[in-house]
């Protein structure tokens, strides 16, 4: 058996630190210092930890403790999103994207879109949080979409990255690194509120470098995100959806890439269905271990003729029956590698009115960040060259 990487100081947890110190002769209080500088501060540089001694500073350079990442463009849609185009140690470059509330501070969606959508949460969560809200009064709330691999194995037909194919997992340091950087770049009255796992990659396919992060975007001593203001978005790997769910006890939200009603329409637009079709999905979905007043969020990508009439919303109506769910319809943005291309909005008011007279709540996904290719599925290797995919079904056909 290949031994395990090495674990970069920067994805270290504090007793991880401590061990890592006592070895060294180190005080154990030490430990929460480097953690917090690192993580609440956004200093990784070893020479600017002032209450750390100069001894264990230079300790730590030599360990390699310093910057892995670097933002080399930076994407400002007319909107305020922003889209970060980040260059890694090895030269590999990933995407990960701002994105500020639209309506302002503390306003809430409009009825027929939702304008935070991004950032998978419930209102009714408000009054669980009653410290946390106070510290975002006044201040517009960001949304972060992060990155968890270098491209994405699982070809999905409507997304640029899945397209563009996999290059390699990203280091759960790496996935925190985007949102050092990230904070770093926020306006004066902006404040991070909630990350989303939804960038490039499948977060579930690269599974301890994403739990890795989670604990340490969430741990006290750090970055202190509610797991109430962290999604993790997957295509439907179903061995992962029970282990995130016995990991995190349910605390982490779920959001589900479905996109189709049935196996044949949702295999072609989405291999992993041939591995894991919709039975084995729902049934993952019904096991999850669902916090109090949680739910899990459906993407459904509406693709122009292909899973788009009211018939494929009543038959996702019946599908979902009985399951505690809200359902985000995300008109297809477009993409270089496909021909396909979103319905217009006749058709997507009318497969929205379908659910909600079915009983759910669904809000149409607002475009943000379309004009600077920010837009959900549109991440994308920089410099690779797309294969344009066809959807292939012969039901539709």
């Amino acid at each position: 058996m290949k031994p395990a990487a090495p674990l970069h100081p920067i994805a270290r947890l504090p007793e991880e630190w401590r061990d890592a110190l006592a070895q060294r002769g180190e005080r154990a209080f030490a430990a929460k210092q480097i953690f917090n500088w690192i993580h609440r501060h956004g200093v990784v540089d070893p020479a600017a930890m002032t209450n750390v001694s100069a001894r264990l500073r230079a300790a730590l350079a030599e360990e390699g403790l310093g910057s892995i990442a670097e933002i080399v463009h930076v994407h400002r849609s007319a909107d305020g999103t922003r889209k970060l185009v980040v260059r890694l140690k090895d030269g590999a470059t990933i995407e990960t994207v701002l994105l500020p509330a639209v309506s302002g501070p503390g306003a809430r969606p409009e009825p027929e879109i939702d304008a935070d959508a991004d950032a998978a949460y419930d209102d009714e969560d408000e009054e669980d949080e009653p410290t946390t809200e106070e510290a975002f009064r006044g201040k517009t709330r960001v949304t972060q979409c992060i990155s968890t691999q270098v491209g994405c194995a699982m070809g999905c037909v409507f997304c640029a990255s899945g397209v563009a194919g996999w290059k390699r997992h990203l280091g759960p340091e790496e996935i925190v690194a985007q949102i050092l950087l990230g904070r770093a770049l926020l306006d004066e009255g902006e404040a991070l509120r909630n990350v989303v796992f939804m960038g490039m990659g499948e977060p579930l396919h690269n599974y301890d470098s994403t739990a890795r992060a989670l604990r340490l975007l969430t741990h006290p001593d750090g970055i202190a995100l509610s797991t109430r203001r962290v999604t993790v978005s997957t295509s439907g790997l179903v061995p992962e959806i029970a282990r995130l769910g016995r990991d995190f006890n349910g605390q982490i939200a779920l959001a589900i890439s479905l996109h189709a009603a049935d196996d044949e329409s949702r295999s072609a637009l989405m291999p992993i269905n041939k591995k894991y079709p919709l039975a084995e999905l729902l049934a993952a979905l019904k096991a999850y271990p669902m916090q109090r007043r949680r739910r899990i969020t459906i993407e459904y990508t509406l693709v122009s003729g292909k899973n788009d009439d009211v018939a494929e919303a009543q038959k996702l109506a019946r599908l979902l029956r009985g399951m505690p769910v809200k359902i985000n319809l995300i008109p297809m943005n477009p993409i270089e590698a496909s021909t396909l291309g979103p319905p217009d909005m006749a058709r997507v008011f009318a497969f929205q009115k379908a659910l909600v007279g079915s009983g759910y709540s669904c809000f149409i996904r607002r475009r943000r960040g379309d004009d600077v290719s920010a837009a959900c599925g549109q991440l994308v290797l920089l410099g690779a060259k797309p294969k344009v995919k066809a959807f292939r079904n012969s039901a539709s056909s």
